[in-house]
């Protein structure tokens, strides 16, 4: 989807003014088509994501009003793993040992999955700061598979992620969805539920998986009430 700047500002909860501050200075993701700047609104969240920005509501409910319920970000997790213990000293080999690990059905490519993963890393770092990263694949759909899964991965050691805040990532969350829609809306709750302080302290102390989806949960609920209002609201 291609955003206006009006798009992008209101997504973002800042002025237009900041917005085109943000692309002159070459920090925000833009394209300069027919004499106006446009926006994809996938790069815009990971944009967001990656500095923790606070972002409209708005967007959690045009994920929900025009089609079918999507799976939360706890269901996402439930249908995923927790993984402890994830050996690497570099980002390449991390991420080899995480692909090995995951559920996925046996018509996946995992060489190619992580082909992927590499390619989208180049492009910059998934890397968000605060010792986290959300490694996924820009364009989910050609994996084929049925439903959204979140895997939650705590490494043995930290490792260089060339992350925003340059400090070491120990935790990462690997996003594998069926569809575009699918990989936004989960990145916009991980992104939401990433700022409260049980889930960033559950998350430094490697908690165990019940305690963890129990804090995540709760910490996702506090979206429910902003989808059914109608005037736009800040998280």
């Amino acid at each position: 989807m291609q955003l206006s700047v009006r798009d992008a500002a209101s997504l973002l909860n800042v002025s237009e003014d900041t917005v085109y501050r943000w692309v002159k200075e070459g920090v925000l993701p833009a394209y300069h088509i027919n004499e106006q700047y446009r926006f994809n609104r996938a790069e815009l969240l990971e944009w967001a994501t990656s500095r923790q920005l606070e972002i409209s509501t708005d967007v959690f409910r045009d994920e929900i009003r025009p089609r079918a319920p999507l799976s939360g970000l706890t269901d996402a997790l439930e249908a995923g793993d927790v993984l402890y213990g994830v050996e690497g000293e570099d980002k390449s080999v991390v991420l080899r040992n995480i692909i090995n690990a995951l559920a996925l059905p046996a018509e996946v490519d995992r060489e190619f999955l992580y082909q992927v993963l590499l390619a989208r890393e180049a492009l910059g770092s998934t890397g968000i700061g605060d010792g986290i990263a959300i490694p996924h694949v820009r364009n989910p759909v050609i994996l084929h598979i049925n439903r959204p899964a979140v895997t939650l991965c705590f490494l043995k050691q930290a490792i260089d992620f060339q992350a925003i805040d340059n400090k070491p990532v120990s935790t990462l969350f690997m996003l594998i969805t069926p569809t575009v829609r699918a990989h936004l809306h989960l990145l916009s709750r991980l992104g939401f539920v990433l700022r409260d302080r049980a889930v960033k302290a559950a998350l430094v102390r490697q908690a165990p998986r019940g305690e963890l989806l129990a804090e995540l949960a709760r910490a996702e609920a506090a979206l429910a009430p902003a989808e059914d209002t109608g005037g736009p609201q800040k998280i």
